[in-house]
């Protein structure tokens, strides 16, 4: 029973870091393909003899149909409170997803996976593995189950935290740039939509977001209602305390470049003591490694040849002495 748990883990384990890498690696090749197509066109929309899409119009429609599929699974064990429905919206904003299908298509992956995990270990448990008591099978399925389920919670939070750590790394770069195009004579929305113009191979996330702000603002929202959203979908403090000094500029009417400047120098003033922070935890970080791997090595090339010739020198006398 030891032995079929183990190797479920470790074939699930096998095939959840296949996928995170095939994951990985049609990023790379999607990004790498966006960045030649902008380099070809200057103005950054994708020339006029390439699809605009990643995918053929078959593959689209595929995928299409199995989100379709995935968010009809959604509908049935999505939440019916309003608040709770807001509520996750937010979380998926702020992990980047702002399609009206997101929150169908959320849950509708949590169903799919707590079915697909433990179908496919039944699969593979009647092609290699060997029986496996009734008790310890459900066990399984269930913990199977449980992981499937839990599975998109996991993703939702990396992504959340991988785009968190874009936006702080990238937001000072961004406050630059506006602060050059307000005290070049522009106004805030049309620096906001500037800025989002120049970051597009900076940052994409950082350029989709006062993009996002531009649009809202052309749409005739309000500039406070507006920068709320923008904290609110960022979710850092350091955008928040920049939309609550810019709704201020605005409320005072004071110098907008000034603030922007000032708040600028402290942003990138705190990326370097975080990197700094990060650098001074390094060697802590490095100790069980060197305990636990590097040492044992390096300690077995160095004194064991010693070891040996020793061995080797007191075996005779040993011998003798018996």
């Amino acid at each position: 029973m030891n032995m079929s748990f183990i190797i479920a883990i470790l074939v699930f384990m096998s095939v959840l870091l296949f996928l995170a890498g095939a994951s990985s690696y049609r990023n790379y090749l999607t990004g790498r393909k966006k960045i030649i197509e902008k380099i070809k066109s200057p103005d950054g929309s994708p020339p006029y003899n390439q699809p605009s899409d990643v995918f053929s119009p078959t593959d689209a429609g595929l995928i299409g149909r199995f989100l379709g599929f995935i968010g009809s699974l959604g509908n049935w064990i999505k939440p019916d409170s309003d608040e709770q429905i807001s509520n996750m919206r937010a979380t998926l904003m702020q992990a980047g997803y702002r399609r009206l299908n997101a929150i169908p298509v959320y849950f509708g992956f949590k169903l799919f996976l707590a079915a697909a995990l433990p179908i496919g270990f039944l699969n593979l448990k009647a092609l290699f593995l060997q029986p496996v008591p009734s008790m310890n099978l459900m066990i399984i399925l269930a913990v199977l189950g449980l992981t499937g389920f839990l599975m998109p919670n996991l993703w939702l939070m990396y992504r959340i935290s991988d785009r968190k750590r874009q936006i702080f790394e990238g937001f000072p770069d961004a406050l630059d740039l506006l602060v050059v195009c307000v005290e070049a004579g522009m106004g805030m929305d049309a620096a906001i939509n500037r800025v989002g113009e120049e970051m597009k191979l900076r940052n994409k996330i950082i350029s989709e977001e006062f993009k996002l702000m531009s649009l809202e603002l052309r749409a005739g929202k309000p500039r406070r209602e507006v920068m709320r959203n923008m904290a609110m979908r960022t979710d850092l403090d350091d955008v928040r305390s920049l939309m609550s000094l810019l709704i201020q500029t605005d409320k005072f009417g004071t110098s907008v470049a000034q603030a922007l400047r000032v708040h600028s120098d402290s942003m990138r003033t705190k990326r370097s003591q975080k990197v700094e922070e990060n650098a001074a935890k390094l060697p802590v970080k490095l100790l069980f490694p060197l305990v636990f791997f590097i040492f044992p090595a390096m300690l077995v090339v160095v004194a064991g040849p010693a070891v040996v010739k020793i061995y080797r020198a007191l075996i005779p006398v040993l011998k003798v002495g018996h």
